[in-house]
């Protein structure tokens, strides 16, 4: 059995970064042996930072390269299909940053030739390592407060979002590159498929791109209703400006459950005026640290014993599906069915 999976991150901005840091630094069994990114300026950069010799700009020749076990695909949404289904072909095990693909068809796709080829496939969907999630996982899977009733995510990035976002054709907008994750955690939490959707959305922040991007919206409002009868609601905003934000509320039949909180962990300050300052989360990196390392963790088992990821091909699917009936209902103004069931 090979002791190391050797490891090449695809995509070296930011979400690409934290994780060739956490394989250098932090997961067991894993080695950085390569990095790609069509700047050849930052896969530089990178590599300078991190130690790694072997670099490339173009993914063809990455996934061709012997010494590559698996791929960590962390670039643009509208990259994954080709990038994930090259890699599987050259029997390269993926590890593919959300959201999955742009179309329902691209994740289909990839689903085929992952399982032709016989490797593994993870989805980034950092949250379900997340201590906080998993506690609320494990109670409602109890059956302690009784079944979800309701269930409403928050997800609200801080800064603007890069400029290809603003082309929905390329990305699906904000609810596939911030709220994906909203969507994969309560659909998770409730253990339930989404089977409707009806959602509301305007561009308040970003005038200077309406012109040129008519359907670019940075807030959405997503209503929901799963396949048990269970209500539910997203509602995302990029840029917030005021920190990240990333919260859950779970009403069930006999009790509340509330994941996240905006106030950054550590010290409250409290003065004889009745004033209370604290600091709010910054950013992403840092709330949810530690579940990265443990999502790199699990995929790297999962290749090293032949286990099948918990977070799977099947999941980002499902998640694409409602991003794209949202974002058709933005265009049709109504609520959208969610029928048709791909097969894994």
């Amino acid at each position: 059995m090979v002791k190391n999976v050797r490891c090449c991150v695809i995509g070296a901005g930011r979400a690409g970064l934290v994780h060739a840091r956490n394989i250098v630094h932090r997961v067991c069994n894993a080695e950085l042996t390569a990095l790609c990114d069509a700047d050849r300026e930052t896969v530089h950069d990178v590599a300078d930072q991190l130690g790694v010799s072997s670099l490339f700009t173009d993914y063809n020749e990455v996934v061709a390269q012997p010494d590559v076990d698996a791929v960590v695909v962390a670039t643009p949404a509208f990259m994954h299909r080709d990038i994930a289904c090259a890699a599987a072909e050259q029997g390269k095990h993926v590890f593919l940053e959300k959201p999955m693909a742009v179309t329902v068809e691209e994740c289909q796709e990839i689903n085929a030739v992952v399982t032709a080829a016989g490797v593994k496939l993870q989805l980034g969907f950092m949250r379900r390592f997340d201590d906080g999630f998993l506690q609320a996982k494990d109670l409602l899977d109890s059956g302690e407060i009784g079944r979800v009733m309701i269930i409403k995510s928050t997800g609200r990035g801080p800064g603007l979002p890069p400029a290809w976002i603003y082309d929905l054709s390329k990305s699906n907008g904000v609810l596939a590159e911030v709220n994906s994750h909203d969507i994969d955690s309560i659909r998770w939490l409730v253990g339930s498929d989404i089977c409707r959707v009806y959602a509301e959305a305007g561009n308040f922040k970003c005038p200077d791109v309406r012109e040129e991007y008519p359907d670019f919206y940075d807030n959405i409002v997503v209503n929901l209703r799963f396949s048990d009868g269970t209500i539910g609601m997203i509602d995302g905003t990029c840029p917030c400006h005021y920190g990240y934000d990333a919260r859950t509320e779970i009403l069930c039949e006999n009790g509340v459950v509330f994941v996240g909180s905006i106030e950054q962990r550590g010290v409250t300050k409290v003065t004889v005026d009745g004033r209370v300052t604290g600091q709010t989360v910054k950013s992403w990196r840092s709330l949810f640290k530690d579940a990265y390392v443990a999502e790199m963790e699990h995929f790297i088992e999962c290749v090293l014993e032949d286990r099948e990821p918990r977070v799977s091909g099947l999941d980002g699917l499902r998640a694409v599906e409602v991003v794209v009936a949202a974002n058709r209902s933005l265009q049709s103004g109504g609520p959208v069915e969610i029928l048709a069931r791909a097969p894994r």
